[in-house]
């Protein structure tokens, strides 16, 4: 399926602060769409805690307040101060991308359609770190009593601050036209298929009827569904050899919310009370049915090249890798269609420090444009001192 560059745009993410996503019109995406319609219709959070009353959670003993938690050690929950020991060890900067080589590739390489796509996910990641703090400083933080979480969480928030000015930077060097570059940091205002993912995460932050347990659920949905499709497109285009300080900070980002996914399924395991199953598959299913319409509706993966289908099964299967790891059977059934996501993971965990390594780059990362010199700012070891 091919796109014209301004009909695809007009399209398939009318961009206004009073505008709703369209739908290409398709009987996948129409019914799609009924589906999330019909689950907004019935957005009660209510209907998703069961009868889970958050005035029970008095005895979680991640939630009971005591004075061990102003004192660290002994360590009581040693899997979760492992988990904060494992993202201290993975801690990295915005000074360590390389832009240098992305703006050639940006200019030259991509078409209209791949700028499009890449700019409003980059608008999306850019405005969504900070939603996921909020839910930190807000909530979980003040609600967790045990030390431990408390370490990985203060922590979480710091790498949440890195990604936020990772996408800002990203966008400050790709986007140059100072209105364009403004309508993408105020995405959750101005593009509708953003704001509606938005909306979703910051209904739950607002929501004092939820348990913890519940919100847990649905900010691991967060992290480890509404980031996967889009980082699973910024992977495509690495197949291609394009804007390396882009892939490489997605490499960095992506491995980072996989361990942050990987930590709400932890504490979840801990706690006593816990959402009745039902609940947890109907927080996953609505999530997954929101990124469906984001990635082959709102903003479709066609833009770049990739497999509409194939990306609502690769959807589907990480939230059936979510699910289980809450406890549940799997939902869709579904396997991984892109084997080079299952590379990205092994490569994650076995050849990390040594790519930071070899792509290590110099701090001058927002000279990225060609035509500013750069011999000022190259260093060296030749000089005599």
């Amino acid at each position: 399926m091919s796109f014209s560059t301004q009909g695809s745009r007009a399209n398939v993410c009318a961009e206004s602060t009073n505008g709703v996503v369209s739908f290409n019109g398709t009987k996948d995406s129409d019914l799609a769409a009924k589906k999330l319609l019909a689950r907004k219709e019935c957005h009660d959070h209510r209907l998703l805690t069961g009868d889970v009353d958050p005035g029970t959670e008095d005895d979680e003993p991640l939630l009971k307040e005591s004075t061990r938690r102003f004192v660290l050690f002994p360590i009581q929950y040693t899997e979760i101060w492992q988990m904060y020991k494992q993202a201290q060890a993975s801690f990295w900067t915005v000074e360590e991308i390389d832009l240098s080589k992305d703006w050639m590739d940006w200019n030259l390489r991509l078409t209209d359609d791949e700028r499009f796509f890449i700019s409003r996910i980059l608008a999306f990641f850019a405005a969504s770190d900070g939603i996921v703090n909020e839910n930190l400083v807000e909530r979980f933080s003040s609600e967790v009593q045990v030390a431990e979480a408390r370490c990985f969480y203060g922590f979480q928030i710091m790498m949440e601050n890195i990604h936020s000015e990772t996408y800002s930077m990203l966008i400050d060097t790709y986007i140059k036209e100072p209105n364009e570059r403004q309508h993408l940091f105020d995405a959750i205002e101005t593009i509708p298929c953003i704001k509606q993912k938005a909306e979703w995460a910051l209904r739950w932050i607002e929501d004092k009827r939820s348990s913890f347990a519940v919100r847990l659920v649905a900010f691991a949905a967060v992290e480890g569904i509404f980031f996967s499709g889009s980082f699973a497109s910024i992977f495509w285009l690495k197949k291609r050899g394009l804007l390396p300080g882009l892939t490489f900070s997605n490499e960095l980002i992506c491995r980072d919310e996989g361990m942050h996914t990987e930590f709400a399924c932890l504490l979840f395991t801990h706690l006593k009370r816990r959402p009745h199953p039902d609940t947890i598959e109907r927080i996953i299913t609505e999530a997954v049915d929101i990124e469906k319409v984001f990635l082959t509706d709102a903003l479709p993966v066609a833009l770049i090249g990739m497999n509409a289908s194939l990306m609502c099964q690769y959807i589907e299967f990480v939230a059936d890798r979510l699910l289980v790891s809450l406890g549940n059977q799997k939902y869709y059934q579904a396997s991984n269609p892109f084997d080079f996501m299952e590379m990205i993971s092994m490569q994650g965990k076995t050849n990390f420090f040594e790519k930071r390594v070899s792509d290590y780059s110099r701090p001058n990362f927002h000279n990225c444009d060609p035509s500013n010199s750069s011999s000022q700012w190259t260093f060296t070891t030749e000089e005599e001192f």
